[in-house]
């Protein structure tokens, strides 16, 4: 018996936990009560480390089919078939006849932060299709607007904020999101004890806004119009006061002549938030020393995502909030790139390119994921004919997922790197499975530049790799090498390239800690007991903290980082405008053109009311998307897939609680049970995201036990955020009716 440090993948909390070993497996899981971030903190996922991380569902062989069929195969045999897949595609109808699918779990591992950017170069496809057009997107597309970076994304300063304004956000169940917090719940307990204030906006009563000191139950996808209204009010009663900031901000004359058009009276009916109500949201942020607003998935899975999360930026800035302690500050992460002096970037564009069919916009060099059935069914030049899907089960989480299913049953070719045979997966001509978390390294590459407290970490596996595995960082460098045509090469020769590459530039760069050093002396200074380790050293050598390869003494390094197993902690997010703006004027460009021109339609939307109820998601604190539903530890409670509905619609629609219900979309209809409930507000039903394992071929025993229904099969892809191209899956009009079986 013996423990082991981990930081936790399940979420973006990233939690430190202490794990139990007893002969080669997870016998236990708790919170580790020195870890600099999480201090203790433990959530039911965390603690069910051990049971999904033996779950005998995971793969440990990889598959290949063969007469139909999916049957094991050694590492060797996968990879020859992965090459001999793609080559003759890549080699008759060139790099556009793949497409590369992008998953969420991509973003909770070591290899997922290191690899796919190689291999999309070495495929040199440009459809690329991802989870962030269902759910961030456009967070990354006002974000490259306003500041010229669309990896710039502004966190709310949850430790020293006074006042929170939190929109479409349920952190006590999705322990939070674009905001890596251990222990949000805990936060905002420590924001209302220090004499602070939490406001919701959410159409559900959720276990957050039944915390909050006020709960507006707005209608959904309306956030745009109220948030626009807060900034009309904002003007008109001479609230508006920048700071110190000001200097570095331009567009906020242009901002006030759009707003004119949202006073409170005009939005409060289509919000169904009373107009005095709205001014008075606007008036208690603007007198809070320090407040801030967040918005989270159900603000940005809607109509107007983009113009939602730019709005949240507006009004942060206009009160003066803007990199500010206490109010919305961006996170400097221990292996981003070193702070320069302010100078004036190339911005960012939109619409680079655009899909095959429907002609949809590239954002930040990916497409809609709703394109990508039609981007397979439809014939021509460029249609997409092989598949590799990374930690992705796109059937289940975007729109529409028969028609995908089908498409994805067409293709001349799929490979699919996921440790389960999934709703997707099984179509795949090869599965590649990752080993389990405990048997991995971690780092959070993307978690870190999202934290609300600089901080370092990192996890070597507790359990050794055993012999018949191969890590996933040496699966995803041999996925590289196979689309490169050079499948029979060493994985470790990827590594190798990437860190002669990046050394070639720091040494040429004055700006550069080793400008004017011999890179082969740099990178035989490298120490790591791989590719991926001798990375990160890298990068942490390199990055803001670093030492420079031994300039600085006291800054960081793996070395450095594996002498402290708990973590370093970096201290409190600081102020970094302007040196991380890159606009081409080099200001905070607080009136983009694309999101000028798209307030028209927000204007326009004043007019619709749209009949019957609007359905929204909703997220359980047991499941991250549809990663969870095989673990059985997470499965029990109010774990259910069920729609909810407000006591006043059941009755008028016939409804009775536990029976079943008909859900009728654009897509599709489900029949789902019936929870009554006044948790959700009249006219508005809500189902969970991530269910419906009924489909054949699924590997998945204790989730096929209870599948659930597909909340996205309600939708066709037909309704967009035209800026970001993200799925409207919040907000959307349903017909409910009792069951015919009721």
């Amino acid at each position: 018996m013996s423990t082991a440090l981990r930081i936790c993948p399940l979420c973006e909390a990233t939690c430190g936990l202490t794990l139990t070993i007893d002969e080669g497996r997870v016998a236990g899981a708790r919170g580790d009560r020195e870890d600099v971030f999480s201090n203790g903190f433990i959530c039911p996922k965390g603690a069910a480390f051990g049971e999904l991380d033996a779950d005998p569902d995971r793969l440990r062989r990889p598959l290949v089919r063969r007469a139909g069929r999916l049957e094991e195969a050694s590492w060797d045999e996968a990879f020859a078939a992965v090459a001999e897949g793609l080559a003759p595609l890549l080699r008759e109808h060139g790099p556009q006849s793949v497409g590369v699918v992008l998953g969420n779990p991509n973003v909770h591992t070591v290899a997922g932060g290191l690899y796919p950017p190689l291999l999309l170069g070495a495929l040199r496809t440009r459809n690329v299709f991802s989870a962030s057009t269902l759910d961030q997107m456009p967070k990354h597309v006002s974000s490259g607007l306003l500041y010229g970076d669309a990896n710039a994304l502004p966190v709310p300063d949850l430790d020293r904020t006074d006042h929170l304004l939190m929109l479409g956000a349920n952190p006590l169940d999705s322990n939070g999101s674009l905001c890596t917090a251990p222990d949000f719940p805990g936060r905002l307990r420590a924001l209302r004890r220090r004499g602070g204030r939490l406001v919701v906006v959410d159409p559900r009563r959720t276990r957050t806004a039944a915390m909050a000191d006020r709960h507006v139950a707005i209608r959904p996808g309306t956030d745009a119009l109220l948030l626009f209204a807060m900034v009309q009010v904002l003007f008109a009663e001479d609230l508006v006061a920048p700071g110190p900031p000001a200097e570095h901000i331009s567009g906020v004359e242009e901002v006030r002549r759009l707003a004119a058009d949202f006073p409170p009276e005009a939005v409060a009916g289509a919000c169904d938030v009373p107009a005095e109500e709205i001014r008075t949201l606007a008036r208690e942020l603007a007198a809070a020393p320090k407040g801030v607003v967040y918005g989270r998935i159900g603000s940005t899975t809607v109509e107007f995502g983009t113009l939602t999360s730019w709005l949240v930026d507006v009004v942060n800035v206009l009160i003066g909030q803007l990199d500010r302690p206490g109010g919305m500050m961006f996170p400097l992460a221990a292996t981003g790139r070193r702070e320069r002096p302010a100078r004036r970037g190339k911005g960012f564009a939109l619409g680079r390119w655009h899909s095959r069919v429907s002609g949809y916009p590239e954002a930040k060099g990916e497409l809609p994921t709703v394109a990508l059935a039609e981007e397979i069914e439809t014939e021509g030049e460029g249609r997409i004919r092989a598949v590799l899907s990374i930690a992705a089960n796109p059937v289940l989480s975007a729109p529409d997922g028969d028609r995908l299913d089908r498409a994805l049953a067409g293709l001349d070719f799929m490979v699919s790197v996921d440790p389960y045979v999934n709703e997707t997966s099984r179509h795949a001509h090869v599965v590649l499975p990752p080993p389990p978390p405990s048997r991995s390294p971690h780092f959070d590459y993307a978690f870190n530049s999202l934290a609300v407290r600089n901080q370092v970490r990192y996890s070597r596996p507790a359990i050794p790799l055993e012999a018949d595995r191969i890590s996933e960082s040496a699966i995803l460098a041999r996925l590289v090498l196979c689309a490169s045509g050079q499948g029979g090469a060493d994985p470790e020769a990827v590594d190798a390239m990437v860190i002669q590459g990046t050394l070639g530039k720091e040494v040429a760069d004055p700006a550069s800690p080793v400008h004017g050093r011999e890179p082969g002396e740099l990178a035989a200074r490298l120490t790591g007991v791989d590719g991926p380790e001798r990375r990160l050293d890298m990068m942490l050598r390199l990055g803001p903290y670093g030492d420079g390869f031994g300039a600085d003494p006291d800054g960081l390094s793996l070395e450095k980082l594996l002498a402290h197993p708990h973590g370093i902690d970096l201290g409190p997010l600081r102020p970094r405008v302007p040196g991380l703006l890159k606009t081409r004027s080099g200001t905070v460009e607080l009136c983009p053109e694309p999101l000028a021109a798209d307030v028209d339609r927000l204007r326009r939307s004043l007019a619709d009311r749209p009949a019957g109820l609007l359905l929204v998601g909703r997220r359980h604190l047991r499941s991250n998307n549809s990663w969870m539903h095989n673990v059985p530890a997470l499965m029990g409670g109010s774990n259910r897939c069920t729609l909810q509905v407000h006591p006043e619609d059941a009755v008028r629609l016939g409804l009775d609680d536990g029976g079943l219900a008909r859900v009728k979309g654009d897509g599709g209809e489900l029949e789902v049970p019936v929870e009554v409930t006044d948790a959700v507000r009249a006219g508005v039903v809500s189902l969970p995201h991530g269910w419906g394992h009924a489909r054949p071929g699924v590997r998945l025993s204790v989730a096929g036990a209870r599948p659930g229904v597909n909340v996205n099969q309600l939708f066709d892809g037909s309704r967009l955020d035209p800026l970001s191209g993200t799925a409207v899956l919040n907000g959307h009009p349903v017909h409910v009716s009792p069951s015919l079986r009721h």
